[in-house]
C-alpha cells in the first residue's frame, strides 16, 4: 500500500502490570490491514515485567514506539502521555486489555477523512470474559452516518451506547482538546486517579462540536472483562453514579436541550433513590450537578412514569 497520500493514524496504548495478555493487544494494532500508523505505547511504571515485554516487542516493529514513565502517574496522565507522544492525525486509544480486528482503522477512518462534520466513529463490539461467555454490544443499525443528537439522547438516557472510546476513532486533535484529567463535582471524587467518566466525556465534549457521528455496523472491537480492568473493579452503583457525575457536568454546562435534560434528571432521580446513600454517601440530588440545583419542574414527570409502569410491568 502507498501510505505516501494517506492520513496517518496513530494507535495509543497505556499499560500497566499486563504480562499475560499484553502480547496479544499488541499484535492485533501491529496487525492492521492500514498501513500508515504507528504504535504508541506508554507503560506506567508497570512492577511485573510489562515494560520489558514491550520493549522487546518493539525491537522487531519499527512502527511500535515505546516509553515509560519514571514513577507511576496514574491512569488519566499517562492516557495524556500516550497523546503526547502521538503523531498521526487520527487516534485510536486501545486499551491494554482489549483487541481489534484487523479491518478496524481500514474500515473506520473514511468516516472521518471523507465527512468533516462527522466527530467520530464507532463500531460493533463484542464483550467477552474470562469464563468463556460473549456478548455483543453496541450494535445500532446499519452502517452509516447518524445526528449526534442520537448518539447523545442514547449515551444520557437510553443504553447501548459506548462510554469506552476502546471501539472508536477520533482525531487526535480532539482526543487533546476533550481528555480532561478531573471533572469539577461535590463529592471531591478524584477523577484522574480511579479513571471512571474521563473515558465517556471524550466522546460528550467531542459531540457539542460536531453535527454527526457515524457507526460501522461490524464487529470490529473486542473488550475483555477481566476482574483486574477499572470497569470490574468497580462494582454496582459506585460505577453508575460516577458516570452520572460525568453526565450531569457535561448537561450542566453544554447540552441546549431542556426536554432531554429533564429524562437525563429522572435517571438521575431512580439511580440516587437505589444507589446513592450505600455507593458515594449522596445526601440529595443536586449533588451530582457541580453548580445547578435540580427542582421538581426540572423532571420530565411522563418520562418518570413511563419507566416506573414498565418496571411494575416486569414483575407482572
Amino acid at each position: 500500500m502507498d501510505t505516501k497520500n494517506k492520513a496517518k493514524v496513530s494507535i495509543l496504548i497505556p499499560v500497566y502490570n499486563r504480562t499475560k495478555i499484553i502480547l496479544e493487544t499488541l499484535h492485533s494494532a501491529i496487525r492492521q490491514t492500514y498501513e500508515n500508523l504507528e504504535v504508541i505505547v506508554v507503560d506506567n511504571k508497570s512492577t511485573d515485567g510489562t515494560f520489558e515485554i514491550v520493549k522487546k516487542f518493539a525491537q522487531t516493529h519499527l512502527n511500535v514506539k515505546v516509553y515509560q514513565n519514571a514513577k507511576n502517574i496514574g491512569p488519566v496522565k499517562n492516557w495524556r502521555k500516550c497523546l503526547d507522544y502521538a503523531t498521526g492525525e487520527y487516534a485510536k486509544i486501545l486499551w491494554s486489555d482489549d483487541l481489534i480486528a484487523p479491518e478496524f482503522i481500514e474500515k473506520t477512518l473514511p468516516s472521518l477523512t471523507n465527512n468533516h462534520d462527522v466527530g467520530f466513529v464507532f463500531t460493533g463490539t463484542e464483550i467477552f470474559y474470562e469464563t468463556g461467555q460473549k456478548k455483543d454490544a453496541y450494535f445500532i443499525g446499519e452502517t452509516g452516518i447518524y445526528p449526534m443528537k442520537n448518539y447523545l439522547s442514547g449515551v444520557l438516557i437510553g443504553a447501548n451506547s459506548p462510554v469506552s472510546p476502546g471501539c472508536a476513532l477520533f482525531r487526535l486533535k480532539d482526543l487533546k482538546k476533550n481528555l480532561l484529567l478531573n471533572i469539577p463535582n461535590k463529592l471531591y471524587s478524584d477523577f484522574s486517579m480511579h479513571a471512571i467518566g474521563n473515558d465517556l466525556l471524550i466522546y460528550l465534549l467531542t459531540a457539542k462540536d460536531y453535527l454527526n457521528f457515524a457507526f460501522i455496523n461490524e464487529k470490529l472491537a473486542f473488550f475483555r472483562a477481566h476482574k483486574d480492568s477499572i470497569t470490574v473493579n468497580s462494582k454496582g452503583g459506585k460505577r453508575v453514579l460516577l458516570y452520572d457525575i460525568v453526565k450531569a457536568y457535561f448537561v450542566e454546562n453544554y447540552l441546549n436541550d431542556k426536554a432531554l435534560e429533564k429524562k437525563f434528571n429522572v435517571l438521575l432521580l431512580l439511580h440516587f433513590l437505589k444507589y446513592g446513600k450505600n455507593s458515594l454517601k449522596l445526601k440529595k440530588m443536586s449533588e451530582f450537578y457541580f453548580k445547578k440545583k435540580v427542582k421538581f419542574f426540572d423532571i420530565d414527570i411522563w418520562f418518570f412514569l413511563k419507566i416506573v409502569f414498565t418496571a411494575l410491568l416486569k414483575f407482572v
